[in-house]
C-alpha cells in the first residue's frame, strides 16, 4: 500500500516563529528544501502551497516532493488532495495543527501529524 503525506506548507512552516512572515516564498523553498532531503516513511509526499509562498516553488508532480498550488484556499486543497489518495487506496496523513483542517481531513479517512513531528524529522 503507497503511504501518502500531505503537507499543509502554511502551517508547517507558520509552526515555528523563524521570521517566515517577512519572506514567505523563502519559508516555502527553505521547507520544501528539507522536504527533499529527508528520509521519511512515506512513498509519496505532496507539499501543498497557497498565497505568497507559492512563488517560492514551482508546481510539479514530479520528483521525491510533489508540489500543489492551491488555487484558492489551501485548506480546500488539502482536503481535496487527502480524499483523492484516500479514494485511490493510499494510507494518507496530513501534516496539520489546524484543528478545523484536521477534522476535515479525518473525515475523509487521512490520518493527521503534529508539524513538530514532521520537522523533527527533517534535516536542518
Amino acid at each position: 500500500m503507497t503511504r501518502t503525506l500531505i503537507v499543509d506548507g502554511a502551517n508547517v512552516v507558520g509552526s515555528r516563529p523563524d521570521g517566515w512572515w517577512k519572506d514567505r516564498a523563502g519559508a516555502a523553498q527553505r521547507l520544501h528544501a528539507r522536504l527533499d532531503r529527508a528520509d521519511l516513511d512515506f512513498d509519496r509526499v505532496v507539499l501543498v502551497l497557497e498565497g505568497k509562498a507559492k512563488a517560492g516553488v514551482a508546481q510539479a508532480d514530479s520528483g521525491p516532493v510533489e508540489i500543489v498550488h492551491a488555487p484558492r484556499e489551501g485548506d480546500d486543497e488539502i482536503v481535496e488532495q487527502a480524499g483523492q489518495a484516500v479514494r485511490a487506496g493510499e494510507q494518507t496523513t496530513v501534516a496539520t495543527a489546524d484543528r478545523g483542517l484536521e477534522s476535515r481531513v479525518r473525515a475523509v479517512g487521512a490520518a493527521v501529524m503534529a508539524p513538530g513531528s514532521l520537522l523533527h524529522e527533517l534535516p536542518d
